[in-house]
């Protein structure tokens, strides 16, 4: 697949996997894009298939979920 289809894919995985809106999805994609997330999927079309998505979707969905978790206090 192309890297478009590719980023489409994920994106759409999230939704329906982690069952997030199509605007917060598209947000995590385009935010792990700026981070150079996928850089090497750009660069080697062997990492765009269903498999790698479905392991791209779950990273990118725990990552954003563990950074947007509450920090909790010590109990004294």
């Amino acid at each position: 697949m192309t890297y478009e289809e590719y980023l489409d894919e994920v994106t759409t995985l999230i939704v329906e996997k982690y069952n997030l809106s199509d605007a917060a999805a598209i947000k995590l994609v385009v935010a792990a894009q700026d981070a150079e997330f996928f850089v090497k999927h750009d660069d080697d079309k062997a990492l765009r298939n269903l498999d790698q998505a479905h392991k791209d979707a779950k990273t990118l969905y725990t990552s954003a979920s563990a950074a947007a978790a509450p920090v909790r206090k010590p109990r004294r």
